[in-house]
């Protein structure tokens, strides 16, 4: 008897341990989760499909066809590898064609002693090529023919066909190779890539009230000075859920209507607030607080834009996965106005500051009921 009742009392001690965990947890009105063993770091980084900097995190088991994309890979490698792969080339063409032309020349005979250029008054033989005495020759020779820069005292001769063919040969490799250079040269120096690493997304996105209605809510700034007209903000959700070997079994994309509040499209000013209203076609629609804990879910975001100064397209990318979205939050004020410069101040220390709001944490679609409910009340 005396044993049951202990039982029982620590059952007891065990439920109301239990209930102040989850009054922990749940703050009414708002709602953001403290225990994030599960959500880790690095759990998270490893489960997206675009990392926060806007990286691809998806890769091909087949490898990457290098030769076939061979345009495309040197213009996004970086530009050590680029200068290196040029010097390569270009030393590889020198060298290759140099070889060519002391091999006809060493097998006419050019580098026998009575035939060296300092011997040919005494036995009027004549070479392949004028004023060569070995590979080095040979080498200078072939750079000059790349390179046109006159032939000086090294020169081809009507003895050789061969040497006829293999000059004609390198001139057409090598403005083969200059053509592509500069193709290569020009695409990395107008891609926007740079560009994008000045536009920067908040680290978390945020569910409030706005006009009555839940909306989910991300911040895009841009610290550079030169403008970016014609921004067009999107988000795609990405459903996944995986089994225990971390093999996608169903996934799902839908697109987020998101707009803009701030400005207009035309013009991006200063940070701008990305709204996708959860409404009753949005896909979280019937998603509570309590179910984005529970839920494995990746929102993809988007923007694009032409740049002001060059015309060119842009668009930078990043992604909130559920423990980056933040129930019950709302952005602080970024931008104030300076009286002593008589200008707009914009603070992107707090691009990603937000601050605790009254929050209901039913879903959307309950809300909504409940709003209809009191509605003929008031």
């Amino acid at each position: 008897m005396p044993g049951s009742i202990q039982t029982n009392r620590t059952r007891r001690n065990e439920e109301k341990q239990n209930i102040s965990h989850d009054m922990s947890v749940l703050i009414p009105g708002v709602y953001r989760p403290r225990n994030r063993l599960f959500n880790n770091q690095k759990h998270s980084r490893y489960q997206r499909a675009v990392l926060k900097n806007g990286e691809i995190n998806v890769y091909h088991k087949h490898g990457m066809k290098f030769f076939s994309d061979f345009f495309l890979a040197l213009v996004e490698v970086r530009w050590r590898w680029t200068l290196t792969f040029f010097f390569m080339a270009f030393t590889g063409n020198w060298l290759l064609f140099g070889f060519i032309y002391w091999i006809i020349s060493y097998i006419h005979g050019d580098f026998i002693e009575s035939h060296l250029p300092e011997n040919l008054n005494t036995t009027y033989f004549t070479p392949c090529i004028e004023n060569v005495f070995g590979f080095t020759s040979t080498f200078l020779f072939s750079v000059e023919v790349h390179t046109t820069v006159a032939y000086g005292r090294r020169s081809i001769t009507l003895e050789c066909p061969e040497t006829i063919i293999a000059m004609c040969l390198q001139c057409i490799v090598s403005s083969i190779f200059q053509s592509v250079m500069i193709g290569i040269l020009f695409a990395k120096l107008t891609r926007p890539i740079a560009r994008t690493q000045t536009i920067l997304f908040s680290k978390y996105s945020v569910i409030t009230t706005r006009d009555a209605q839940l909306c989910l809510i991300f911040r895009v700034g841009d610290v550079r000075k030169s403008r970016i007209l014609n921004i067009i903000p999107k988000a795609y959700v990405l459903r996944y859920n995986t089994d225990c070997e971390n093999n996608i079994s169903s996934e799902e994309q839908i697109e987020l209507k998101v707009e803009i509040v701030e400005c207009e499209p035309i013009f991006f000013l200063w940070p701008i607030h990305a709204v996708h209203v959860i409404d009753a076609n949005s896909p979280f629609y019937r998603t509570s607080a309590a179910d984005f804990l529970c839920s494995k879910v990746e929102i993809i975001v988007v923007f694009e834009g032409i740049i002001e100064s060059t015309g060119q397209p842009i668009q930078a990318r990043s992604s909130y996965t559920e423990s980056d979205i933040l129930w019950g939050h709302n952005f602080v004020y970024m931008v104030s106005y300076d009286s002593d410069k008589l200008k707009y101040n914009v603070d992107f220390s707090k691009l990603s500051e937000v601050e605790q709001v009254e929050t209901p944490l039913c879903s959307a679609e309950e809300y909504d009921s409940l709003v209809r409910s009191l509605a003929p009340s008031l």
